[in-house]
């Protein structure tokens, strides 16, 4: 397990903005069940749902942000698991760019690639691996989703979404694994021991211009798409 414990450049748990966070939510006070639904939590519903400048930021640049998706998200939160003693690995895939339509919208939507680069969190608990996924939503943007789709009691895809049950989604954790996007992957990249890793091998298929106009343009119009459903 101490492959699944270790610093790297990107879970840069040391940080003193994260250690100070740490001390201040008492997490390393709890028994290891509570440390882990408040560290998921915290993630899930404290750091919002939205686009940082690129995927391969550390933890403390995402904490300092305040936002994130599925992979910046998904850093922090293994950087906080690693720092109370959980060990944790990262999951990459691909999704289709389907599930973010609405949250991408105009030309970044039709300009987008069609296959979006994404992972998720796999925590080692009570000598069982479980599948984390659903923190990247916090709770009061998917609520504002649900609140503005009240008829769709089934499937749904978009905004950040695609998950069999619009209704009922499996966010929270209590032994189980849980999924937000999941029904929109396409590819399987497999499980790596860090972000680090996995993005010398797999990362977003884009041109240097894309890249350019998404880190300068597009992920703010995408920023202020998410803002106006949360706040609506």
């Amino acid at each position: 397990m101490e492959l699944y414990l270790r610093e790297t450049q990107m879970l840069d748990y040391s940080n003193p903005r994260i250690q100070e966070l740490i001390e201040m939510r008492g997490w390393k006070n709890l028994d290891e069940y509570q440390r882990l639904k408040a560290i998921y939590n915290y993630v899930r519903d404290e750091i919002l749902f939205g686009y940082n400048v690129d995927d391969n930021i550390p933890a403390s640049k995402v904490l300092a942000d305040g936002y994130g998706q599925c992979n910046t998200k998904g850093t922090l939160f293994m950087a906080l698991l690693r720092a109370c003693g959980i060990p944790c690995r990262v999951h990459g895939f691909t999704i289709d760019k389907e599930l973010q339509k609405g949250a991408m919208t105009g030309l970044v939507y039709r300009s987008a690639p069609r296959n979006v680069f994404h992972s998720w969190i796999e925590v080692y608990f009570e000598e069982k691996w479980y599948e984390l996924e659903a923190f990247i939503l916090d709770r009061a943007y998917l609520n504002k989703l649900q609140e503005q789709n009240p008829a769709c009691d089934g499937a749904f895809c978009g905004y950040g979404v695609a998950v069999t049950d619009f209704r009922n989604p499996v966010i929270d954790f209590d032994r189980n694994h849980t999924y937000i996007q999941s029904e929109g992957i396409n590819q399987d990249f497999g499980v790596y021991d860090c972000p680090d890793e996995l993005l010398k091998e797999h990362h977003q298929e884009m041109s240097a211009l894309k890249a350019f106009a998404y880190r300068n343009f597009g992920r703010h119009l995408m920023n202020r798409n998410v803002r106006k459903i949360r706040n609506r």
